[in-house]
């Protein structure tokens, strides 16, 4: 675990991050690869390979600063319509770390989830993801890290009313008990709180269908760095941007 002050010195221009008044969640559109690797003259694989680092990075950096929840989208529902061969690569690469996690999620202090429509995955690829979620349990909690595969925000609505109507036919509960706070706990996230704070890098300027319902109040933060590039020095500015907002949460 790193020590930090309650204010890290300015550098170079660097703003000043308050560690004492961190989000508690902090949600990340990681986006990008295919760019960064085509202006160096790279296969778009060799993108998401570099991208695979970044995120490697920036999770052990919340860790170390005491960020609680990191949530990352990983693979989106529409992310299918890709080549074939760059799919298979993003695969390849979310077992590699997960074979990586299951070693030493324990000793790193790493709590895992899955959000997202697991089903379409390939058998090993699937069994990988809920060997993870369950070894989580053997974790203190402390740091957990959210993977998006296979999500797409309207998806998880759907899915989450379809659970609520089932329970409703099946008698476990009302039409007339339904509420935001009900709702929610049939979504993806139940248990943990709504993301504080959004980071989309790579220039562009939307949510493409990532934690709509969660995200109702949460602080966006748009960057043109590509996501290989992301480093704990950029999230240090989305950070301090964040401190100096004033969250009312609809009220004055």
């Amino acid at each position: 675990m790193a020590f930090f002050s309650r204010k890290k010195p300015d550098q170079a221009g660097q703003p000043q991050v308050d560690f004492s008044r961190l989000p508690a969640h902090v949600a990340i559109i990681m986006d990008g690869n295919g760019r960064w690797a085509k202006k160096r003259g790279l296969p778009r694989t060799a993108g998401h390979g570099a991208g695979a680092e970044a995120f490697r990075t920036i999770a052990y950096y919340c860790r170390d600063i005491g960020i609680p929840y990191l949530t990352v989208y990983a693979f989106s529902t529409e992310n299918w319509r890709r080549p074939a061969e760059e799919v298979s690569a993003i695969m390849g690469l979310l077992k590699k770390y997960l074979l990586e996690v299951l070693e030493k999620m324990e000793r790193d202090g790493f709590r895992v989830r899955f959000f997202g429509d697991l089903s379409p995955l390939s058998p090993d690829l699937r069994e990988l993801c809920e060997r993870s979620m369950e070894r989580s349990k053997l974790v203190p909690p402390g740091h957990q890290v959210n993977i998006c595969l296979n999500y797409g925000g309207r998806d998880e609505i759907l899915r989450a009313v379809k659970a609520w109507e089932a329970d409703v036919r099946a008698g476990r509960t009302s039409p007339e008990a339904l509420t935001e706070e009900v709702l929610s706990g049939y979504l993806d996230t139940a248990g943990i709180p709504d993301p504080d704070l959004v980071i989309r890098p790579s220039g562009e300027l939307r949510l493409s269908n990532f934690l709509p319902w969660q995200s109702a109040y949460a602080e966006f933060w748009f960057s043109d760095v590509l996501w290989p590039d992301f480093t704990p020095e950029v999230l240090d500015r989305a950070l301090a941007d964040f401190q100096r907002r004033d969250r009312r949460f609809g009220g004055v």
